[in-house]
């Protein structure tokens, strides 16, 4: 086995052992155990197991956005994004990939290392949805009233507290999603407005975020 397919196995077992096991039960033995790979190898290719833990959470945030990108890069408006982000979340949800993310995020107190590691990962898709944003706002009614780079933390921040909160609430997580999606169809409607009206909202909103 190669050097490359060693660290992949690593990579992958990790993952799989945070999901399985959660961060509590994460160790190199648990790790090398579920990957079929000697423990020693750990400390080999990554150091320490904070070290593989947050190379697997880039390797996992790299492998999601690039199987999402193509999808994205046909993304026209807003609801077209929320639209997506609901169907991303099942997706991810049911192959484990959000227990994943609650894992790390758990896990970044005691493990000082995963802790920039996941936001790493996080800005991964940040990157992804800020592009989607600056593309489908130009030319709109809040082209230049909202922040693309700020709105895309925002939602993604936004997603993330609500993959997490499902566990505990699915119906009200149900429910955010909903108002997110009636929130992409108010967009929507103001993209259809004449170009005069659309000048008009545009004044209403800058002279409003001027007085906040």
């Amino acid at each position: 086995m190669s050097a490359e397919d060693t660290r992949h196995k690593l990579l992958e077992g990790a993952l799989r052992t945070l999901v399985e096991q959660g961060i509590a039960k994460t160790s190199a033995r648990s790790v090398a155990a579920t990957a079929g790979i000697n423990q020693a190898l750990i400390f080999y290719h990554f150091g320490t197991l904070d070290d593989l833990l947050a190379a697997a959470c880039r390797h996992g945030a790299e492998q999601r956005v690039a199987h999402y990108r193509e999808r994205l890069l046909g993304v026209r408006s807003l609801s077209e994004l929320l639209a997506f982000g609901r169907e991303m979340h099942t997706e991810e949800r049911e192959a484990g990939h959000v227990a994943v993310l609650a894992q790390l995020l758990a896990g970044a107190h005691a493990h000082p290392r995963l802790a920039p590691a996941t936001a790493a990962g996080l800005d991964l898709w940040i990157a992804e949805i800020e592009q989607v944003l600056r593309r489908v706002l130009a030319g709109g009614p809040l082209d230049g009233l909202a922040d693309p780079a700020g709105l895309a933390r925002a939602v993604a921040a936004s997603f993330v507290g609500m993959e997490l909160y499902e566990g505990v609430d699915p119906a009200g997580a149900g429910a955010a999603l909903d108002a997110l999606e009636h929130l992409g169809a108010l967009v929507a409607a103001l993209d259809e407005l004449s170009p005069v009206a659309q000048k008009a909202v545009r004044y209403a909103l800058r002279r409003t975020s001027r007085t906040l």
